[in-house]
């Protein structure tokens, strides 16, 4: 098991945005020098939390402050971009990293950003939509003919060549064919994760699902893998999960339920999902009430909090639950106080993943 990083961000509203930049960059400066192996960089446009809208050029500056940490977008949401000028985006960004990229992709998630760029989620749309994009940016890439590009959602022209002053279409990656691709699922049989099974792309699964319902995530690869006649690699498969750790389990349990942790999921992620009526996302037995899915309930059964011994064990069942994946993405909070998130954050790796090292 390989470990890494995937931030929304999370900033609670009226957080000085300059300062909050500062800081989650100056996260992944540690997180590199630490080794952590990636992290992943989301993408929103409407919520005050969340609040990178341009994943792509907080890693372009991320890319200069470290040296080996992988950097992807977590994800980019199709809907909101048009192709051709996403695709330019990605492929000069592909190049400022020299190979040290991820291309994540999704369809999007948050009701406020559907409604800027006119979907309806009830459609279905969205998926359509970033199936499409997605094949056109890899169809630009490998072969940009000259023409008139027609969609619902896009109307843009690739001209003819004009080879005597360089008038052509020429951003293609720096990775041959393209980035490693990577895919977010959500709900149970993620469709998405269907798609990632059947191209061979990166799975991954969300922070806020029990091991009951991450199961369901990998069954839907394996669907897709099946689809297209390959075999899923497990080892691909990144799992999100709230990770802290102190010296004792009593210690750490105490520092989540009275800190960012906490804050995090009641003020922000408990009210958006009860809104969006998606709460059964996190409840292990879909018959329990809502009113029981709180702090407490998620420090026993969906976050990983504990000392390196117990965090170790409960990451091991994690593993033996699925059946077994490949990068554990440790989830980004704001680190107050910092030093017990960074003393956190170092033992996963010094402390725990030695323990896991058996595990493939």
């Amino acid at each position: 098991m390989e470990v890494g990083f995937f931030t929304m961000p999370l900033h609670p509203p009226g957080s000085n945005i300059t300062q909050t930049l500062e800081d989650d960059l100056q996260q992944l400066v540690t997180l590199d020098k630490m080794g952590y192996k990636e992290a992943w960089i989301g993408e929103h446009f409407t919520t005050v939390w969340e609040n990178i809208p341009a994943p792509d050029l907080f890693i372009a500056k991320a890319l200069a402050m470290t040296k080996n940490i992988v950097l992807g977008t977590g994800v980019t949401c199709m809907p909101n971009h048009n192709p051709f000028m996403i695709a330019h985006r990605i492929a000069q960004l592909d190049h400022m990293a020299k190979g040290r990229f991820h291309w994540g992709v999704g369809s999007g998630g948050f009701p406020g950003d559907f409604d800027v760029f006119g979907f309806d989620p009830t459609t279905g749309e969205h998926r359509t939509m970033t199936r499409d994009a997605i094949d056109l940016v890899l169809q630009i890439w490998n072969d940009p003919k000259p023409g008139h590009y027609t969609h619902k959602f896009w109307d843009f022209h690739i001209p003819e060549p004009i080879d005597e002053y360089g008038l052509r279409f020429h951003m293609t990656p720096y990775q041959k064919p393209h980035p490693p691709i990577a895919v977010a699922g959500v709900s149970p049989r993620s469709e998405t994760l269907i798609l990632a099974g059947e191209r061979g792309w990166i799975p991954m699964s969300i922070n806020l699902v029990p091991n009951n319902q991450l199961k369901t995530h990998w069954d839907a690869v394996e669907e897709g893998a099946a689809k297209a006649g390959r075999a899923a690699d497990r080892s691909m498969w990144r799992i999100a999960r709230e990770v802290y750790i102190a010296d004792t389990t009593e210690k750490a349990r105490k520092e989540a339920l009275e800190g960012v942790l906490r804050r995090d999921f009641e003020q922000y992620f408990l009210h958006l999902l009860s809104t969006t009526k998606q709460l059964d996302l996190m409840k292990e037995d879909p018959n329990m009430p809502d009113s029981e899915v709180t702090a407490e309930y998620l420090v026993d059964h969906i976050w990983i909090v504990g000392s390196p011994d117990d965090v170790a064990a409960k990451l091991r069942k994690l593993h033996e639950d699925v059946g077994g994946f490949g990068v554990l993405l440790a989830m980004g909070h704001e680190w107050q106080p910092e030093d017990k998130w960074v003393n956190s954050m170092s033992m996963l790796v010094k402390d725990v993943l030695p323990k896991l090292a058996d595990l493939n």
